[in-house]
């Protein structure tokens, strides 16, 4: 079975949804593809901190209602270290830009909604989807739905499906991979507590680096530093919560609130970059793309500023039949990755204990922390990279 298009997404994560929502703002029609089920990717737990450049995207393009009711402003965070906690301002620093917790799940749930409700076709549960002829005038998208072959002629693809997904590796020799593997990993976990900080907590402990955060007024969401090769099956409740109040608890007397865990499990920590993001009408967006350690929240939010730039340049593709914005997709929206790479690494590093680090090491690192909490020069250079550069 064949059907056309002007625009076959393939991913129905954050990014490829947004897209969706901005081409038909624009008039431009779109396919969605996913081989998952619409549960799980509603249900998976990912990202949970939005820049005020994703939060102003979602409201302009009028699916920020629930997230302007339900998000949870941060103007600012704590750094915690050798027994204290120390503020910063976020909002202060920046001109008012500030941060919003609001769970990676509820923004899909969002974007679904706003995609049912236009009637352009989204398909979840596809299988054996693959990309051809992407270098051509007429790429193509073959998949597989209720047992039926199907194929989708377009004039460009966005692959937005994910770092296991197929359209990076289709793209083969042309792309150069920089990557790097940490040392570590996280084990999160969400619980049935109320937050006991109104604002994200970082701490940097003897024992190995800890975040406090939240998904909402009654959940809390924590993580814990571990080894990359760790069984979930030996950490039982009770060592986690002992180890979570260990690592985090300063000398005020401030810990985190106890309650049910729900949810957790291990992640492996990655840098990851694809260059370029382009090979002729295929275009990488997101997770396909680019992996960030979760330290710096930036993984969702690069996503979004990869579809917004994409979504920009196929408006001025069709509209004027120009390519220009099309031709710089790739460079523009590596700048801005680099960055992040960088703020992401800077965190994770000045952060996580290292098994190979020396007494020097970690005195360096307290070092570190100290200039950033004592300077206002570096805790704004902290605050501007951390509620996120305008979208370009």
């Amino acid at each position: 079975m064949s059907e056309s298009t002007q625009v076959a997404i393939v991913g129905a994560g954050p990014a490829g949804l947004m897209l969706g929502h901005l081409l038909h703002l624009r008039g431009i029609d779109s396919v969605i593809l996913e081989n998952r089920s619409q549960d799980y990717v509603i249900e998976r737990v990912r990202a949970g901190v939005l820049e005020q450049g994703t939060v102003d995207l979602m409201n302009e393009v009028g699916v920020g209602q629930r997230l302007m009711r339900e998000g949870m402003r941060h103007d600012g965070l704590y750094f915690a270290f050798n027994g204290d906690r120390h503020h910063i301002d976020l909002a202060g620093l920046t001109g008012g830009r500030a941060i919003t917790v609001y769970g990676q799940n509820e923004v899909v749930k969002d974007l679904i909604a706003a995609r049912v409700a236009t009637g352009r076709p989204l398909h979840f549960e596809v299988g054996d989807v693959s990309v051809h002829d992407f270098e051509s005038g007429a790429p193509r998208v073959r998949y597989t739905r209720d047992g039926q072959s199907h194929e989708i002629v377009c004039d460009v693809i966005a692959g937005c499906d994910g770092f296991h997904g197929i359209c990076r590796p289709a793209i083969g020799s042309h792309l150069r991979i920089y990557e790097r593997t940490y040392p570590f990993a996280w084990l999160g976990i969400l619980a049935s507590a109320s937050p006991s900080s109104p604002e994200l907590v970082y701490s940097l402990h003897e024992r190995g680096f800890a975040l406090f955060s939240m998904r909402s007024p009654s959940v809390t969401r924590l993580y814990l530093q571990c080894a990359p090769e760790e069984d979930i099956a030996n950490w039982p409740d009770d060592r986690i919560w002992e180890e979570l109040r260990t690592r985090l608890r300063t000398s005020d007397g401030w810990e985190p609130n106890q309650g049910p865990i729900t949810q957790k499990s291990i992640t492996p920590m990655r840098s990851f970059v694809a260059e370029p993001m382009r090979r002729g009408r295929l275009f990488l967006a997101g997770d396909a793309a680019h992996i960030v350690p979760p330290t710096g929240a930036k993984g969702l939010n690069l996503a979004m500023a990869d579809v917004w730039r994409l979504a920009n340049a196929l408006v001025e593709f069709y509209g004027s039949s120009r390519q220009s914005l099309l031709d710089t997709y790739s460079d523009r929206g590596l700048r801005r990755t680099w960055r992040a790479q960088r703020f992401s690494w800077w965190m994770t590093s000045m952060l996580h204990r290292f098994e190979d680090e020396s007494p020097f090491d970690h005195r360096r690192q307290l070092a570190d922390l100290e200039y950033l909490v004592s300077s206002r020069a570096a805790m704004t250079s902290l605050a501007e990279n951390y509620v996120g550069t305008p979208l370009d």
